[in-house]
């Protein structure tokens, strides 16, 4: 103890007062909790129970969070003649940048023409701010435009339908058109039929009551829902006791065509007559009295009446020779056809080729108006052979193309059972005729 002492008073002299203060302050609080009474670990009791927790091992639904903001309005416009992407925008209340941003695009090249029937959906955002385009060009076709950043991100999307095979047939009665609608046939494919005989029968002048078509064509189905019918694939019209047949056939080029089941096409070079709607209001006839002048004067061609702005086609591939106007023809277009052949129609409302430009047959080439010395909406149509006039609808016109040598296997192929349904059809109904005939005199 007495060396304890001792220690304690050596640290006292070799430390200052201040230093000796705080030493001491620290042994007491050092003391304070040697002291201060405390559980020990070893006194407590720890009790555990057994709890039951049910273990979910598959994994949790993802929970589809949205924002508010994401929720898009959408606004559908249909397309109406004469509309192009800045009116249908405009429309929605859309600025042009926004029609900058769509038709900059490499795929927004497809908005440049417009077609009625088609429409465009909007997807707008909470801020006004369009989101979403679809372009809608068909049932089976559409184009999606979804914003990315400052641009747009495009999807092309095409739907294949199911295709079935659907027959009808009937009788002329009065005109194809009536006829063909009391067979329950849609206008798309009353049009078609007409097309691919069109070169061997006038629908106008050679139709007789009794003359009768069948026809096979493409039933289109889309989840279900029912479309608007395909291509006919084989037909046939039978008029003043002669059967015309034809058939549908792809080629390897994948060029599709209407041909002779001998492989002839169906397409001649020239079309008979080059619009669809019509009624003759002045025939061929060189010693005519013109109805403005009052002169006997040659009428090389034939009128056509019909309804101003109907769609005038070139009769065959060609090139146009002259687009232009003059006091008496009016609007007028030339069209030469090889070195043999020329084509002129005029008193055309509206002219839709150029001079130099390359036509295709059934290339629009103008609209039927009353332009120049012309007492109504007519086309007046004309068909040189080398530089002299023949009769548009009794003039011989050129053989149809034989189908290329190197696809004769294939065509047989891919024909043959298509001609052969239809005769099983036909088959089928005139036996079903021929029974009720036979209950009915009995």
């Amino acid at each position: 103890m007495q060396k304890v002492s001792n220690f304690l008073l050596l640290i006292a002299r070799e430390f200052p007062r201040r230093h000796l203060i705080l030493a001491s302050a620290l042994s007491g609080c050092l003391l304070a909790l040697a002291i201060y009474p405390y559980d020990s670990p070893q006194a407590k009791r720890q009790i555990y129970e057994p709890i039951d927790i049910q273990i979910d091992s598959s994994a949790p639904e993802p929970v589809a969070t949205v924002p508010a903001d994401f929720e898009l309005t959408w606004k559908e416009q249909k397309v109406t003649s004469g509309d192009n992407l800045s009116t249908l925008f405009q429309r929605t209340k859309l600025s042009p940048r926004d029609v900058y941003n769509i038709s900059s695009l490499k795929a927004g090249k497809s908005l440049r023409k417009l077609y009625p029937g088609e429409s465009l959906r909007f997807g707008i955002d909470a801020q006004g701010q369009l989101s979403e385009l679809h372009y809608i060009k068909s049932a089976l076709e559409r184009y999606e435009f979804k914003k990315h950043q400052d641009s747009y991100n495009v999807e092309h999307v095409v739907s294949q339908p199911e295709i079935m095979l659907s027959y009808r047939e009937g009788i002329i009665e009065d005109s194809l058109y009536l006829s063909a609608a009391k067979a329950e046939l849609p206008d798309k494919l009353i049009m078609e039929l007409a097309n691919i005989f069109g070169w061997d029968v006038d629908f106008v002048f050679d139709i007789r009551q009794g003359d009768s078509f069948s026809l096979l064509f493409e039933d289109r189905y889309l989840e279900g829902e029912k479309l608007s019918p395909g291509n006919i694939v084989a037909a046939s019209f039978t008029n003043r006791g002669k059967t015309y047949e034809a058939v549908r056939y792809t080629n390897s080029k994948g060029l599709s065509n209407y041909y002779t089941p001998q492989g002839l096409s169906m397409r001649k070079a020239f079309l008979r007559t080059p619009l669809d709607i019509f009624r003759i209001s002045s025939g061929f006839n060189l010693r005519r009295k013109h109805p403005i002048h009052k002169k006997i004067k040659a009428h090389r061609g034939v009128d056509y009446a019909a309804p101003r702005g109907t769609p005038v086609y070139a009769a065959g591939d060609g090139k146009v020779i002259a687009s232009g106007y003059s006091k008496a023809n009016g609007n007028y277009v030339f069209v030469q056809h090889g070195q043999t052949y020329t084509t002129k129609y005029l008193h055309l409302n509206r002219r839709k080729v150029r001079k130099g430009q390359t036509v295709r047959q059934r290339q629009l080439v103008g609209t039927v108006g009353s332009t120049g010395y012309a007492t109504g909406p007519h086309l007046h149509y004309e068909f040189l052979v080398n530089g002299v006039h023949r009769n548009p609808r009794t003039v011989k016109l050129p053989q149809a193309r034989p189908i290329a040598k190197g696809e004769k296997s294939s065509f047989e192929q891919a024909t043959a059972p298509v001609l052969a349904k239809l005769a099983e059809h036909q088959q089928t109904i005139q036996l079903a005729l021929m029974h009720n005939s036979d209950s009915s005199a009995n």
